[in-house]
């Protein structure tokens, strides 16, 4: 894009950064709209939107134009998430619940995984524009089968009132547990962005590798979490603090192995190897707390839903700036270094979890 439209590469990467700052902060406002006037009606006209700005993108010459195109993606994209996580708890309860909602985020996940290989083929063989035809495509296909198959779900409709729902989200927000398990997620999360963020730069840069394998660095780290996830699908009946437990207790002993090991070993085989086992560990706390986190509050899930997704964006974007940044993307110990942060975090909320679970035994059923 930037060499096609004789732009700077920093503008190309704000287009990204806009999509993902109006996709997270949509999500803390669209939930409230959505459990006031129904999920239908608004996801659908929102992948029409959606098809509508790729189009534009594919076909303007203007940079100025792509920001804005991006931004509406943001938030159309943020409308339809909530919509179907909140679709997912109107249509199913308890274990059904628990698998679709496991499910959603195995699938969710698969995206880091297929989408900078199949955007780079469109890219390489058809050009840049391609990818936004290819997504214009497939939410079309998307919205065919919404009108075909889909209707309203919405059970309880919440009215739009703003100090109601202002207190609505102070309820959500002051249940410990419900905001314990955002840290979690955003924790999780954070290991896979500060990855992202600074992995490349010590594939190549610090063992002297190409691109092409730090690309394929990052696909394995993407498969890493998608494990995490069918493992926490496949113990999801498993008592829930203990399972959590054992899994950040298992990163931490992992991460102090992968700092002492760097005397004795130091090459990108050991790195990807540690960081693959810590990633797992990841996608299954965030499988697991993700599911927890939605079926708090059935009677307000796109709400729910929405604050999950919306303050676990903007939550890790804070953290894993200031991770990053006191600990620059140097070497492989710097990045063990960055992972133990997020692990002793984990574990501080782990032990706070315990002694609520010792309290009340709601955590485990």
């Amino acid at each position: 894009m930037g060499a096609d439209m004789h732009i700077s590469s920093i503008q190309v990467q704000l287009t990204l950064t806009l999509f993902l700052i109006s996709y997270g902060t949509s999500q803390l406002f669209l939930g409230s709209v959505l459990d006031s006037y129904g999920r239908y009606k608004f996801s659908l006209g929102a992948l029409v939107v959606f098809i509508l700005a790729c189009l534009v993108i594919a076909v303007t010459r203007n940079i100025y134009l792509i920001y804005a195109m991006r931004i509406i993606h943001g938030i159309t994209v943020a409308m339809i998430v909530v919509a179907k996580r909140a679709y997912f708890v109107d249509v199913y309860e308890g274990e059904q619940l628990k698998h679709y909602l496991s499910m959603f985020t195995i699938i969710w996940s698969a995206g880091p995984i297929v989408a900078p290989f199949l955007g780079g083929y469109f890219q390489s063989t058809l050009g840049w524009q391609s990818n936004f035809y290819f997504l214009a495509a497939i939410a079309l296909v998307i919205a065919v089968l919404e009108v075909i198959y889909s209707g309203e779900t919405i059970k309880h409709r919440t009215r739009f009132h703003l100090k109601k729902i202002a207190g609505l989200y102070a309820e959500m927000i002051r249940t410990t547990t419900f905001s314990l398990g955002i840290l979690m997620l955003c924790f999780a999360y954070s290991m896979v962005i500060m990855y992202n963020m600074t992995g490349p730069f010590i594939v190549e840069h610090h063992f002297k590798f190409t691109p092409v394998v730090a690309g394929y660095s990052s696909l394995i780290l993407g498969f890493a979490w998608m494990v995490g996830g069918f493992i926490g699908k496949a113990l999801i009946n498993k008592p829930f603090f203990h399972k959590l437990f054992v899994n950040s207790l298992l990163q931490l002993i992992l991460v102090i192995i992968m700092i002492f090991s760097i005397r004795f070993v130091s090459n990108i085989y050991a790195m990807i190897f540690f960081a693959f086992l810590i990633h797992v560990g990841a996608g299954f706390t965030y499988n697991n707390y993700f599911t927890y986190c939605l079926a708090r509050f059935p009677k307000n899930a796109a709400m729910s839903g929405g604050l999950t997704g919306g303050m676990v964006y903007v939550i890790l974007s804070l953290l894993t700036y200031i991770v990053v940044a006191a600990i620059p993307a140097k070497d492989e110990y710097n990045l063990s270094c960055s992972y133990l942060v997020f692990i002793l975090l984990s574990m501080i909320v782990m032990l706070v979890l315990y002694r609520l679970n010792r309290k009340s035994p709601l955590l485990d059923n």
